[in-house]
């Protein structure tokens, strides 16, 4: 660098960060050491002169999987593996990494925040979607106000309708508690949720094929 003019090594020593693994450090400290380096904090895309913060107050990874075999007569008639992982800033998609097997049909879904969009790419098909982009994310009562919201099992950005069934009194942990009531239906799909007053989760239900309800609820 000096070469051409762009400064001496010792400057460049004294722009160095150092860490060794076992240390204790303050997490603070090591984020204003590397803003005086000239490293900008960006949680949406990884380029060089970046770093990114897990463990913000706003930026969450929400991991779920679900498993179920429906029988008859001791046969296997149907089965049922997903797995999804979700990074959230505040209350827009980061990052989601999804994997389905319905019964032999497979689905790989893959997406991320661009500079404007939302690249999902879907069994090796792309397409980008708007900037903030929600999923069904039900323990977030605010998807509730979107209208249309990412499928993680297909890729698909779904047309929702969203009503609203008043108070009721579901069974929680063994005891009758009020909640209110939603009804969200999109394409094929249909839910029924069920929030406290103070908007946290307690219960799901959903309608699979052949009329079968599939329950979800907090425990």
């Amino acid at each position: 660098s000096c070469i051409y003019g762009l400064g001496s090594p010792s400057d460049y020593v004294e722009m160095l960060v150092h860490l060794k693994k076992g240390d204790w450090v303050d997490r603070d400290d090591v984020l204003r050491q590397l803003v005086d380096v000239q490293y900008t904090r960006n949680e949406v895309e990884k380029t060089p002169g970046t770093f990114r913060v897990r463990g913000d107050r706003t930026l969450k990874e929400v991991s779920s999987e679900a498993k179920f075999d429906v029988k008859f007569l001791f046969l296997n008639a149907f089965r049922y593996r997903h797995s999804n992982t979700e990074t959230w800033l505040g209350d827009c998609l980061l990052e989601l990494d999804a994997s389905t097997n319905s019964n032999g049909k497979r689905f790989e879904i893959n997406g991320s925040k661009t500079g404007g969009g939302f690249l999902v790419e879907a069994n090796a098909e792309e397409k980008e979607l708007p900037g903030c982009v929600m999923t069904f994310a039900y323990w977030n009562p605010d998807f509730l106000q979107q209208e249309r919201l990412l499928n993680p099992q297909s890729g698909e950005y779904l047309d929702v309708e969203v009503e609203e069934l008043g108070s009721q009194s579901i069974n929680v942990r063994g005891e009758s508690v009020a909640a209110q009531a939603f009804r969200v239906s999109a394409k094929e799909m249909e839910l029924k949720l069920w929030y406290s007053d103070r908007g946290d989760w307690l219960a799901l239900e959903s309608i699979a094929k052949g009329g079968r309800i599939i329950r979800y609820e907090l425990t």
